[in-house]
């Protein structure tokens, strides 16, 4: 994510796809137990998901159901459901409700709503062991708030980002469920499959996660299905956007959306380098999984900025300048490779920018010394979102700047082609999976015989 302006640099050039099923808790994951070190739970998490608009695309309602598996060693007694959609307004205002609620809770016991109505834990009706599957539903009825935002509306054009509801995870931290801070992302998911079906308007465009099919339905309306596999969460937008779509040298689709105020120049600048950004990430970390990728532009998102998603990016576009690269660098770090960007946000944040410094060709020969003195004594590269948002919220930029900076600096002491070597093989390792500051600092060792216990205290990687 970014609010930061100008990360070009401006001079520098379904086919369907079935669902797991969900099962009984006593029935067993065909795919069989987890490894047993793996901790995080509960996994692999099937959602199938079925939703109706209203005239404008302003309000969804339908039905949720989430299938998933028991990885920890421990029977699971309960799951959480985190309602992100709530994190601005909490548990409503005096103009309305939360914009996100469920209800009619199946497969388990709801309790009331905690960390400002965006967690809601279920208990299942028996321990679920190691290995088993289950699934819960409930309904679900999202309001798009009315305001600028990743999840808000603008003019005609309505954008769901962290609307659904997604399980939370368990692990040996104990049980993530972390507030949302605003500014960043507060979002710790394990990677699953989605099939989300839309049900709107025929004169709604709706850009969405995954491959999507449409049919006719009712008079007047479309039935969108979306199916998306590996990927960490869903969004979509719904708007009169126009639309192109072009394929990249190397075999990926862009679907580009922007609204009919958004400069021509600035479309064509954001899809040439999304073209071209796709395509070297895929050769320097791996290819890029999931065959498509849907642009959604806009020249009004200034209060906010842009946003990744899997499979989707929300882009505020402008002639000279635009986030389009380090958004989509997400893809691989978040997306792909995933971390909990609560508690180390620079595992995305910085890796996605030094992407895209990699990508212009940015000379950066001298940046740690540009970057002047460390904000504070406290400051840290590896700080959580709660030491940012404790009225250190400047220091944000830490994350990205020196984040970015120290890696480059981490290049010139491996050399280039073994910090190449070095991420594509981290990418690998955690692919689809969930990495940690330590998993990196591994990686980054073994690709050297230098000690680099010196560099990670100058850096403040800890």
């Amino acid at each position: 994510m970014t609010s930061l302006r100008h990360w070009r640099a401006p001079s520098l050039a379904l086919a369907a796809v079935l669902l797991l099923v969900p099962q009984t808790a006593a029935a067993q994951d065909t795919a069989g137990p987890a490894a047993p070190g793996s901790t995080a739970t509960p996994d692999r998490p099937s959602y199938d998901v079925s939703l109706r608009s209203d005239a404008d695309g302003s309000r969804w309602s339908g039905r949720q159901t989430v299938s998933f598996r028991n990885a920890a060693r421990t029977p699971l007694r309960s799951v959480d459901v985190r309602l992100w959609g709530n994190g601005t307004d909490g548990c409503g205002t005096p103009d309305g409700p939360s914009p996100v609620r469920v209800g009619r809770v199946t497969g388990g016991t709801p309790r009331p709503l905690t960390v400002g109505c965006t967690a809601l834990r279920i208990d299942l009706p028996a321990p679920l062991p190691y290995g088993a599957r289950t699934s819960v539903s409930f309904d679900v009825e999202i309001t798009v708030p009315g305001r600028v935002h990743r999840f808000g509306r603008d003019g005609a054009h309505r954008y769901l980002g962290n609307a659904l509801p997604l399980l939370s995870v368990r692990d040996a931290q104990g049980r993530h469920l972390d507030p949302d801070v605003g500014f960043g992302e507060s979002f710790h998911t394990l990677a699953g499959d989605f099939r989300v079906v839309l049900d709107h308007p025929a004169a709604l465009v709706v850009p969405a996660t995954g491959t999507t099919i449409r049919r006719a339905g009712g008079p007047g309306r479309t039935v969108s299905t979306s199916v998306a596999r590996g990927v960490r969460d869903f969004a979509w937008a719904a708007g009169p956007f126009l639309s192109k779509t072009v394929t990249t040298p190397g075999g990926v689709r862009l679907n580009a959306y922007w609204t009919a105020t958004t400069s021509p120049e600035g479309v064509a600048a954001d899809l040439k380098d999304a073209v071209g950004s796709v395509d070297e990430f895929g050769q320097r970390f791996g290819r890029y999984p999931y065959g498509e990728l849907d642009l959604v532009m806009s020249d009004t998102l200034d209060d906010f900025g842009s946003m990744e998603f899997p499979g989707l990016v929300l882009l505020w576009t402008e002639p000279d300048g635009s986030a389009v690269v380090h958004e989509i660098a997400h893809q691989w770090f978040y997306g792909i490779v995933g971390n909990d960007q609560f508690a180390s946000p620079w595992l995305d944040e910085s890796f996605a920018q030094y992407a895209n410094e990699l990508y212009y060709r940015q000379d950066t020969a001298t940046c740690w010394a540009d970057q002047g003195p460390w904000p504070s004594g406290t400051s840290a590269l590896t700080r959580s979102l709660a030491y940012f948002a404790d009225g250190r919220r400047t220091e944000y930029r830490v994350v990205y700047h020196r984040g970015a900076c120290a890696l480059h600096d981490l290049e010139r002491v491996l050399g280039g082609p073994a910090m190449a070597g070095m991420l594509r093989g981290y990418a690998r390792d955690h692919w689809l999976g969930v990495t940690t500051t330590a998993d990196f600092k591994r990686a980054a060792q073994a690709a050297t015989a230098r000690d680099l216990g010196p560099f990670w205290t100058e850096h403040r990687i800890h």
